[in-house]
Parts: structure tokens; C-alpha cells; sequence
């Protein structure tokens, strides 16, 4: 099962044509993210939030349209991403793929937030289930491991990012090659590239970030 979850960043960083080919797609929206799918003839299977940031006549216009509403208090402790991902752990079985969309630009501790949550539980379990899309980039999560990526048509640029303290970690056929160095802290391995099609890496501990990206 794929679950599409748009939240609230801006539209201008959304990926072209997005909500424009819907095909039967599962959307859960989380605060304005629900309001931009109802306003695009979407319906949101779950919308979830504390709407602070929207209108009495926006707020109805969600709960007119969305299959199910999750109301959560401003002062909370997860964000509206977080918030959203564990209710959709609750709510749907066998997921194989969680498309996240509206998690960049705008506040930068925002963007952070939706990096380092794969960190903790319950996210860290579906880690290399998660994507995060925009307009320039496609970022994903991975655990220790051999893994061989495929390299997006539209995208140049690699970049691998150490969220935490990561061991042994191998660029084996990248422009940029690296060979079972460690890193003790969080860093980005900025501007990498593929050389053909595909890429393989490897690491044995921590959590590496990997992102494609466009000018």
C-alpha cells in the first residue's frame, strides 16, 4: 500500500503537477496540507491537525470534505508531520511506501524536524519506507546495510548525510568514492553524482540520509 501525506509547507516548492493526476491515490493531509487537497478536488482519507492556522470557513470546508478529521490541541508535542505519521501507522496495514510532500521550505526548524524524526520511534521502524519530495529534491532514509539506488532522470546531484554516527560507510562506484570511513557526528556529503545509472553504498551502524537533487 502507498500513502501520499501532504503538510503544510509551501505550495512553490511542491513538485510540478502534484495534485494534478490523482487516480484513485490515498492523500492524508495534515493542517493547511488537508485544506490545499480539498481545494484541489482531493479527499483527504484522513485530515489531521489544529487547523490554528486556518479560517472557520476553511476549517469546514476540511471536515465537509475529508472521509476522516484527527483535531489535535496547538500545544502538542509532535509536529503536524509527526502527528500525522503515527495516525497513519494506526490506521493502515501493509504500507509500503509513505510519499511526503509540503515538508520543505519555509521555517527552517520545520525542515529539520522532518529530517531527524526518523530518529526516534515509532518513525525509525518504517525508515526506509519514508520519501520526502520537492520541487528540487527526493530524500530517503536508510539503516545499516548494502543498498544499490537507481538515479533519477531529472536529478545530477547525490548527496549522503550521516544523521547520526555512522561506521563503515562505502561510496563504491559514486564520482566521489569513499571507503569504510566513519563519521562521528552529522554531516553532509554534499554534490556527490552518479557515474552511471545506479549507485551502491554500504554501512554498518547509524542512519544515512540520501538525497537526489536538481538545480
Amino acid at each position: 500500500m502507498e500513502i501520499n501525506l501532504l503538510v503544510g509547507g509551501p505550495v512553490s516548492e511542491w513538485p510540478a503537477e502534484l495534485l494534478k493526476k490523482n487516480d484513485g491515490q490515498i492523500w492524508i493531509g495534515a493542517d493547511r496540507g488537508a485544506l490545499r487537497l480539498v481545494q484541489n478536488g482531493i479527499q483527504p482519507a484522513i485530515a489531521i491537525g489544529d487547523f490554528d492556522s486556518s479560517t472557520k470557513e476553511e476549517q469546514d470546508l476540511v471536515r465537509r470534505n475529508s472521509k476522516k478529521i484527527y483535531t489535535a490541541k496547538p500545544e502538542k508535542d509532535d509536529t503536524d508531520t509527526e502527528l500525522a505519521l503515527k495516525i497513519v501507522f494506526e490506521n493502515f496495514q501493509n504500507i509500503d511506501r509513505i510519499n511526503i510532500f509540503g515538508a520543505t521550505g519555509g521555517r527552517i526548524d520545520h525542515l529539520l524536524a522532518n529530517l531527524f524524526f526518523i530518529l526516534r520511534k515509532p518513525f525509525y521502524e518504517y525508515a526506509d519506507k519514508i520519501f520526502i519530495f520537492d520541487r528540487f529534491n527526493t530524500i530517503n532514509f536508510y539503516k545499516p546495510g548494502t543498498y544499490t539506488i537507481q538515479k533519477e532522470k531529472d536529478k545530477k546531484y547525490l548527496a549522503f548525510v550521516p544523521l547520526t554516527s555512522v561506521e563503515k560507510l562505502s561510496l563504491v562506484d559514486e564520482k566521489y568514492r569513499l571507503d569504510e570511513k566513519n563519521f562521528n557526528f552529522p554531516v553532509s556529503l554534499a554534490s556527490n553524482e552518479f557515474v552511471g545509472e545506479k549507485g551502491k553504498f554500504s554501512f554498518t551502524t547509524g542512519v544515512v540520509c540520501v538525497i537526489q537533487s536538481k538545480d
